[in-house]
């Protein structure tokens, strides 16, 4: 199964790449018509400004307002010059900056699997197993996974899907992309938010940061350098695991409450409000994403067997002594840990059954 999930993530990357590729080419065919636009919309606002007058856009763009009949925030205000800063932000800055994040996350993640390669185990594996999560655990996290993955597509959809998908499809697929994307991402952001407060009051404890995780990062987690393949020592979560859990929950709560602003504006968000929340949306969502490559690397290629323990809920006995050696001496003498632990709970509950029958 994890040769299987490789090969689909491995997939999945290599779309990304091509599609752009693809738009790359597109967008030099667009280029045309992109120009043909902006002489249209030069053409449009010049014909505005003579039918209105200079004096009535001088007072628009000093912020004068008009008159309405709705009593929401600014909703007098025709044009919010301020907008631009926001809009220049957003497009000039934080987008291709964000792009260029993303990439060079994919980058070095394949740069480092050529050069350092995998972390392997330095001793067979014994075949004795340690269990490790329960399945409560496992279902809130891939729950976590699907949901933060497929938030984050679909967001990544909404900024650079005009880049990247809408030069290279007709414009009525386009518009069912991007509607689709938009709904998604509305409705499925508050499931994050829930799942999010969950994984908190659930492994809390466990990614408290103490001396030994300070010992694991001087020695860089054992994965380069001249400490690789030392496996220096941690408890049931070690210092890199730390930092991503606190990491999710830190700016998954700014995603979570700049996601509430956007999605709900009924309690009188101004357009800075709501332009403030998309640009903390954003970076904080690009964080998660780019941190979360590293994670979703070590879990795929970078570290032998990492995944089996979110797979079948037991680790190989030779995983957790050198990865986890601190938590492997509290619960290797526990009864669950014990070979034949599994059959011998068989055994008694099919007797407890046949007493029942009886």
């Amino acid at each position: 199964m994890t040769k299987r999930i490789r090969r689909w993530f491995t997939l999945l990357v290599t779309a990304f790449m091509l599609t752009f590729a693809l738009s790359a080419i597109a967008s030099e065919e667009s280029s045309q018509n992109i120009n043909n636009e902006r002489l249209g919309e030069s053409v449009i606002k010049g014909e505005m400004a003579g039918f209105a007058g200079a004096d009535y856009w001088r007072a628009v763009k000093n912020g004068q307002e008009g008159t309405t009949t709705s009593k929401s925030p600014e909703h007098g205000v025709l044009i919010s010059v301020p907008g631009q800063t926001w809009y220049i932000l957003k497009e000039k800055w934080m987008s291709p900056l964000g792009a260029l994040a993303i990439f060079g996350s994919l980058a070095m993640v394949a740069l480092a699997y050529v050069t350092i390669g995998p972390l392997k185990l330095s001793k067979p594996k014994t075949g004795r197993k340690i269990k490790r999560w329960s399945r409560m655990d496992r279902a809130l996290h891939w729950s976590m996974a699907f949901t933060f993955l497929t938030l984050a597509f679909s967001g990544l959809t909404l900024v650079y899907g005009k880049h990247f998908i809408k030069p290279i499809v007709p414009s009525e697929i386009w518009g069912w992309v991007i509607y689709a994307a938009k709904q998604y991402h509305n409705y499925i952001g508050p499931i994050f938010a829930i799942l999010l407060f969950t994984v908190l009051i659930k492994w809390w404890r466990k990614s408290i940061v103490n001396k030994v995780d300070i010992e694991w990062f001087m020695k860089l987690g054992g994965m380069v350098g001249k400490h690789k393949g030392k496996h220096p020592s941690a408890g049931f979560s070690n210092g890199g695991e730390k930092v991503i859990f606190w990491l999710l929950i830190w700016f998954g709560i700014f995603i979570a409450v700049s996601g509430f602003v956007l999605d709900f504006p009924i309690f009188g968000q101004t357009r800075r409000d709501m332009e403030l929340s998309n640009l903390v949306h954003m970076f904080s969502a690009l964080i998660l994403i780019c941190g979360f490559v590293f994670h979703i690397y070590i879990g795929l290629f970078g570290m032998e067997a990492a995944l089996d323990g979110m797979i079948t809920g037991e680790v190989d006995e030779t995983w957790a002594k050198e990865h986890h050696d601190l938590w492997y001496d509290d619960v290797k003498d526990l009864p669950e840990n014990q070979p034949g632990y599994d059959e011998k709970l068989d055994a008694e509950s099919k007797g407890k059954a046949n007493q029942d029958n009886v």
